[in-house]
């Protein structure tokens, strides 16, 4: 009886809910499922109902049929167990079949279509107060798992606020540690930068201390050389004033000559005056190579060559003023022999008109008359013809193209520049070298006046464009060679040569062009007719001065150098032009304007009484360019032609010159002693 009711205790701790539990080897598995059940509130399946109605048949069936302690005691546990049970049943919705047969199995209860197998009943009523006592003890325990559970959630949501607020407040300290180690390794760098800079910085100034150094020493020596470079300019202006000085003393000095030819007839003697001016010129010569020893001149040399240089002027002024005593004193004799010849002339011719009867009248002389042995003032008059028709041709030939230069025809216009163009342009180029180029430029210029078309400025150009063409590139450049001789050559005395041969070509080819140059030369330096122009009275002092040659503009009246710098230059290219002819010619036939022409103005200019400066300047340009030609054709004559001017000419050149205006007159003076002696040892 004991061993059944141990039976039946165990079948029914098997039974109950917490028998029912299922047990799970593998708790990580499975952990999630374990805590399900205590986790939901418990609750009693759908056909709980049903299966107590099925135990309430039962027991009561057994109940009337047998009155068997077995069958009370099922009976008894039936009931106790449907009164124990049924007031928590709870009826729900109808239930799957799932469920159903899922509460049987649990309850060993089988529907009606399931295999029938004996039913277990409780016999007595201490398995329903241990089954009561188990469920007592299943629900405190299920109380308390669930107290422990919520206190280990509790723990757990504790611990992971606990571990979540660890770990916000170590990353918190991360980023405060790495943030920090950030700015450690910013201001490192910020330190290392300012290091850095402060290096450069002390590097740049001391940079710029040794620049600041340099630069002072570059200076001060910039300074001294600027400096030396100064004293030495300095030294050359003196020492090129001190050659100046010594040239103008021996130029004053050559003055004084000892050998004199009026000296006995005035009376004078100026073996003194010769005398001081060699020792003058000694002290000079003495200084100079005392200087070049030593390097340039001091201020003390300049000062004492300055004083030799007023000395000798100072000599020279009072030898003049001697010399125009002597002369004033000759004159007054003169005159005063003259007036006893006259009157004994007078008394004689008195004392024949008593005696005899005149038979012819006695002739008078105009006033304005020259005497026979002087020289001419005026040009002859087939030169002044010749002058003439020169300047009523140039006059003739703009008259010619005044169509053209007064065209307002923009096609006019432009084809006037263009003529203009090709016939200046090929003569400015000519320079001081020889061969293909000049060759080329003279072609070019022939081609042109020939009717060819030419280059100039990328056109095509010819004369044939317009009826008035020619004579107006005639005219231009006619003029373009003057202005070369009035410019170029005045500026540089080799390039008169190129410029003439070119220009003797073209006069040879174009013989009117040839006119021309003559007409623009007379106009613009008479003095190569020669002819001086005459004042006449009313005309302006400007005009008279621009008929002279000279440059007027504005009212102002150039420099007399410049003056004699142009004619110089007009000469000089007449003078090589005469002489000269273009070698490349298909046949050299007799020169247009040869040397004949040269030897003719050579003579009309010294039978004409001398200008201040302008005489002896054209001679000595003219006979430096053309004199040795003059000399080849003329021979004999052209050495009585130098000895006429020397001899008689030259002293009325010194007599009107005074002493400020000495320079062409010495060069000519040079020129001559030089010539003379040459000549005699040819």
């Amino acid at each position: 009886m004991q061993s059944k009711r141990r039976w039946e205790t165990l079948e029914a701790l098997r039974r109950s809910r917490k028998g029912c539990l299922p047990y799970y080897r593998d708790p990580l598995l499975y952990g999630e499922n374990m805590l399900e059940g205590c986790r939901s509130s418990p609750k009693l399946s759908p056909y709980s109902g049903w299966v107590l109605d099925q135990l309430h048949s039962r027991s009561s069936c057994n109940t009337i049929c047998s009155g068997s302690s077995p069958s009370q005691e099922s009976s008894l546990s039936e009931s106790s167990l449907k009164g124990t049970l049924y007031p928590m049943l709870q009826l729900t919705s109808a239930p799957s079949l799932s469920e159903a047969i899922s509460v049987a199995k649990s309850l060993d209860l089988h529907l009606p279509q399931m295999e029938q197998e004996p039913p277990l009943m409780l016999l007595s009523p201490r398995a329903v107060e241990v089954e009561g006592c188990i469920r007592q003890y299943q629900k405190i325990n299920r109380t308390k798992g669930k107290e422990e559970l919520q206190e280990r959630q509790e723990r757990q949501e504790q611990l992971g606020k606990s571990m979540s607020d660890l770990a916000s407040e170590q990353l918190k300290r991360f980023e405060e540690l790495l943030e920090l180690k950030q700015r450690q390794e910013c201001q490192n760098l910020r330190e290392l930068m300012e290091k850095g800079c402060k290096e450069a910085l002390g590097q740049q100034e001391k940079l710029k201390e040794e620049h600041r150094h340099r630069a002072k020493i570059l200076k001060l020596k910039l300074r001294e050389a600027e400096q030396a470079r100064q004293r030495q300019e300095e030294g050359r202006e003196r020492l090129h004033r001190l050659y100046a000085i010594q040239e103008e003393v021996l130029q004053l000095n050559q003055q004084i000559d000892p050998n004199y030819k009026h000296k006995e007839s005035l009376r004078i003697d100026i073996s003194g005056y010769s005398s001081r001016g060699n020792q003058i010129c000694g002290l000079v010569s003495g200084l100079i190579r005392t200087c070049s020893e030593r390097g340039f001149p001091t201020q003390e040399d300049m000062n004492s060559g300055e004083r030799a240089l007023q000395d000798i002027r100072d000599l020279i002024r009072n030898l003049q003023q001697d010399i125009t005593a002597a002369v004033e004193e000759k004159k007054r004799r003169d005159e005063e022999e003259a007036m006893a010849r006259e009157k004994e002339k007078a008394l004689n011719q008195v004392q024949e008109m008593k005696t005899q009867t005149p038979t012819t009248p006695v002739p008078i002389q105009e006033p304005g008359q020259k005497d026979k042995a002087g020289l001419q003032v005026k040009a002859v008059v087939s030169m002044m013809e010749w002058y003439q028709q020169l300047q009523d041709s140039c006059a003739q030939c703009v008259a010619s193209f005044i169509v053209l230069t007064s065209s307002k025809d923009p096609q006019v216009k432009r084809l006037k520049m263009e003529l203009q163009k090709a016939a200046t342009i090929p003569v400015s180029q000519i320079s001081t070298i020889a061969g293909s180029q000049l060759k080329e430029i003279f072609d070019k210029i022939n081609n042109l006046l020939s009717g060819k078309q030419i280059l100039c400025a990328g056109r095509m150009v010819s004369i044939t464009q317009h009826p008035h063409s020619l004579d107006f590139v005639y005219y231009k450049l006619a003029e373009k060679f003057v202005k070369q001789g009035e410019e170029e050559v005045a500026s540089h005395h080799e390039a008169a040569f190129p410029i003439a041969v070119i220009a003797s070509g073209i006069w040879e080819l174009h013989p009117r062009v040839g006119e021309l140059i003559l007409a623009h030369l007379h106009k613009k330096c008479p003095y190569s007719v020669p002819f001086y122009p005459a004042y006449k009275e009313g005309t302006p002092t400007h005009e008279y001065q621009r008929a002279l040659g000279y440059q007027v503009e504005d009212g102002k009246v150039e420099q007399q150098d410049n003056f004699l710098k142009r004619m110089s230059g007009m000469i000089r290219l007449y003078a090589a032009i005469i002489q000269l002819q273009w070698p490349y010619g298909s046949k050299q036939g007799a020169h247009p304007h040869g040397l004949n022409h040269g030897w003719q103005w050579l003579a009309q200019m010294l039978n004409m009484e001398p200008l201040v400066d302008v005489t002896a300047t054209l001679l000595f340009d003219f006979l430096e360019v053309c004199g040795n030609a003059l000399m080849k054709q003329y021979q004999t004559q052209f050495w009585k032609l130098i000895l006429l001017i020397k001899e008689d000419y030259f002293p009325r050149i010194e007599m009107i010159t005074s002493s400020g205006q000495m320079g062409s007159v010495t060069r000519l003076k040079q020129f001559l002693q030089s010539s003379w002696w040459k000549g005699l040892s040819w």
